[in-house]
């Protein structure tokens, strides 16, 4: 059997000059070693034998010096020659069998999967861990086969965690700095974590490799700042009634605070948006250009990226800001305006997933199902008409939910609303809200601020955004002075203050409108 290996911070050496440099491999190494890896794998796949055994000797010096397990990519005879603790092999290389009869019990063999089936086999064969990937895509690697991301390293993760129990894990590909936090907050299932990440480019290739290894080691030990508050709500349940009997106290911190609210969004309904902002209590900025967000993620508010208007240039701003608000942890909204009408679209929504963390995605059933995976053709920003019953959307909303560890608002006749956790169906609002531009996008901003205050309970918040839109709709909508959608607008607007400073005087009565139920169990 194995000896006991560290798995967290996994060092993947690459000799390549555009990562190396000139600079000399095994110092690069003893330098990450001494910055807190815990694990080094010695990669070449171009130099010949007798140089890879000349330089997994040298390593394997300074790996013992540090008592860090060696393991060699792919050839089991070098690791034979240096007497190291073990390989690392890929679908294409030995097989593992083979190379356990090789090298014995006592190695650590390593095997890399990207599928559930590569995985479970894998488990079965007996490797001792288990390289999930590819994480993001990366230039260190040639024959990807695909990028998986958090999901399908969760979903792999799930798959083994009976057969598996055992086998460690790590995620491999494009990890850095900016990404570590991420990956393991959001790829690890409940009933299996991932041991550690493999990094390659952010060690070898900075200009201090020791720094950089141990930034990354103080990250993994750290939880994400997007995710700090509600690491204690995580497994808190809640009936509909308690829950909805709190949404005044948010809705009035809101009024408090005038927290901000920072749009990027399409420009049909800046607008709206602005002003609805203000009338629930926020201060609203649009600004789509990414440089400002660095300097906004500080002022203690949300962030919106509404992709109703996709460009190139805009997405490179949204992952910009994206990233700023992550580092800061300040929450970010997403909606996938139109996810599903075009090849763009869906593109931008992986990139957009990749690039970093959504606190609350919300969108319509179209573009929920889109952000999940399915195949589904909108007709422009609109859901189209409904393919699932009820229980098949809770059962969609609870399920992106837990699977992006996030909230997830799906709007529609009924709207449903999960952590992963809680899963409750909001019967409110009014038809009139699908007859105007932009009232989905308003939603977004309004949850935004809800979540700013907060952030303890997110879906807490979000259910309170979406009971001050849905019942100030069904309010105006019955007014005497709207007479269609163009007089609803303002009449929206109007109830949206009214419950705003209804709520901030101790006047709770609009609340008896709601109408939210649990789902499931």
């Amino acid at each position: 059997m194995a000896p006991a290996v560290d798995y967290s911070l996994y060092l993947v050496t690459d000799s390549t000059p555009a990562i190396l440099g000139e600079r000399d491999l095994v110092e690069v190494v003893e330098a990450a070693l001494e910055g807190g890896v815990t694990l080094v794998q010695y990669r070449d796949k171009i130099s010949d034998t007798a140089l890879l055994v000349s330089t997994a000797r040298k390593l394997h010096l300074v790996t013992r010096k540090h008592n860090v397990p060696l393991l060699i990519n792919d050839r089991v005879d070098v690791a034979l020659a240096v007497e190291c603790e073990g390989v690392h092999i890929g679908q294409d290389d030995l097989d593992l069998p083979s190379a356990r009869k090789l090298l014995g019990d006592n190695a650590i063999i390593g095997v890399t999967v990207s599928t559930v089936e590569e995985a479970q086999l894998a488990c079965k064969g007996g490797a001792d861990y288990l390289g999930i990937g590819t994480m993001f895509a990366t230039a260190t690697k040639t024959n990807t086969k695909d990028i998986i991301g958090t999901a399908g390293t969760k979903e792999i993760l799930r798959a083994i965690a009976e057969d598996g129990k055992n086998v460690r894990t790590i995620s491999i590909g494009g990890i850095n700095a900016s990404t570590v936090q991420r990956v393991l907050y959001q790829s690890s299932d409940s009933k299996k974590k991932l041991d550690g990440v493999a990094v390659v480019s952010a060690i070898m290739a900075a200009k201090d490799p020791a720094r950089a290894a141990e930034e990354i080691m103080n990250l993994i030990k750290t939880p994400p700042p997007f995710a700090a508050a509600s690491l204690a709500n995580t497994a808190k349940k809640g009936d509909p009634r308690s829950l909805v009997g709190l949404v005044p106290a948010i809705i009035k911190v809101v009024t408090e605070k005038n927290p901000l609210s920072h749009n990027m969004t399409n420009l049909v309904v800046q607008n709206f948006a602005a002003n609805v902002a203000l009338a629930v209590g926020g201060s609203p900025i649009m600004s789509n250009y990414g440089e400002e967000a660095s300097d906004l993620c500080k002022l203690g508010g949300s962030l919106v990226i509404n992709m109703g208007t996709v460009t190139a240039e805009g997405l490179r701003n949204y992952v910009q800001a994206l990233k700023a608000y992550n580092q800061e942890g300040a929450p970010v909204v997403f909606d996938p305006v139109g996810a599903g009408a075009t090849a763009v679209r869906r593109l931008a929504v992986k990139t957009l997933l990749a690039a970093g963390y959504f606190d609350v995605i919300k969108g319509n059933e179209g573009e929920i199902r889109t952000v999940f995976g399915s195949v589904v053709q909108q007709k422009g920003v609109d859901s189209g008409a409904s393919t699932l019953n009820d229980t098949e959307k809770a059962a969609l909303v609870r399920d992106l939910a837990a699977r992006e560890r996030n909230v997830v608002v799906m709007t529609g006749a009924t709207d449903f609303v999960s952590d992963g956790l809680r899963t409750f169906a909001v019967s409110n609002g009014h038809e009139l809200l699908g007859r105007i531009t932009g009232s989905g996008c308003v939603l977004g901003t309004i949850i935004s601020l809800t979540l700013a205050v907060g952030r303890e309970d997110k879906l807490l918040a979000a259910l309170a955004g979406l009971l001050h839109y849905e019942i100030a709709a069904e309010i105006a909508a019955t007014r005497e002075d709207v007479k269609g959608p163009g007089t609803f607008v303002p009449a929206l607007i109007d109830e949206l203050y009214n419950i705003h400073e209804s709520t901030s005087q101790g006047d709770w009565k609009w609340l008896e409108r709601a109408r939210v139920d649990a789902v499931g169990p």
